[in-house]
């Protein structure tokens, strides 16, 4: 009798104990990086297939590069020719510079006219300001080339991270738009998952917060550090089925992967604060 009494008072103390913690539900995340040309164009050849993981610095895309390779070559052709012209300006300067300074010592000794050596100095500062137009038209030019030459190199676009490729949007021969993603990436580190928490747990939410997140055939559950709190509330999206969750405002949590998982873009997944 006693021991049934016992196990009675024990049964009754587990059901009076705090409860489990309960599963906050969500979905997984990804931040992509996408690639794309600054400049429109017809892409020739991808580098790279759906699935398949790529290095930074590997090459993803490249454009035909004809019709900008004519802008550079033209913008070429202008700074040789604004490079020649100060050439020539720096000589005339050189020269006047020279007509004076011989008209000024024959002046002090009364064998140039004054006039005479008005007009060299005039002609002087003439080839000083046009040398330094020359200069300023060269430079701009030299501008304008490097930013041609540079707008070539921008069409074979590589990867500036490593990463798995998710998408491709453009294929060979289609004409693409400036800035148009061609290319999307997904680096592991920026997978993160987005979750949906009553105020009541926000004090045990805080930046930096660990929790553990599972799915459906995932395994163990894997570590996420809590990233950003929403402050405002919002009601419970649709995606989260849950009924008891339905028509709740809950705040928005977003907690990144603390090492790559097997965490999927949009895949359920149920969140628990690590105690």
């Amino acid at each position: 009798m006693k021991r049934l009494i016992a196990l009675t008072l024990l049964a009754l103390a587990a059901a009076c104990g705090p409860p489990a913690p309960e599963a906050l539900q969500g979905y997984g995340e990804a931040d992509y990086v996408y690639l794309s040309s600054q400049d429109g164009g017809v892409i020739t050849e991808l580098f790279v297939r759906e699935g398949e993981r790529v290095e930074a610095g590997a090459p993803v895309f490249r454009l035909d590069p004809q019709r900008l390779a004519f802008s550079a070559q033209s913008a070429e052709a202008q700074r040789s020719a604004a490079a020649q012209a100060v050439r020539s300006a720096q000589a005339n300067l050189t020269l006047a510079q020279r007509t004076f300074a011989r008209g000024l010592e024959l002046s002090e000794r009364g064998f140039y006219p004054r006039a005479r050596l008005d007009a060299d100095r005039a002609q002087r500062d003439a080839a000083a300001a046009q040398l330094t137009q020359a200069q300023r038209e060269a430079s701009a030019l030299a501008a304008q080339t490097g930013l041609a030459r540079e707008r070539v190199r921008d069409l074979a676009g590589a990867a500036p991270v490593a990463g798995v490729v998710q998408r491709l949007y453009q294929r060979p021969g289609e004409v693409v738009a400036p800035g148009a993603p061609i290319v999307s990436i997904l680096p592991p580190e920026n997978m993160k998952v987005r979750f949906f928490a009553p105020q009541a747990l926000l004090a045990r939410l805080p930046l930096g917060a660990r929790v553990l997140v599972s799915c459906d055939g995932c395994g163990e559950p894997v570590e996420a550090r809590v990233s950003f709190v929403a402050q405002e509330p919002q009601f419970t999206p649709p995606i989260i089925y849950s009924l008891d969750q339905r028509e709740k405002l809950v705040f928005l949590v977003e907690a990144r992967l603390t090492a790559p998982g097997p965490i999927r873009p949009g895949a359920p997944v149920d969140v628990r604060i690590a105690e």
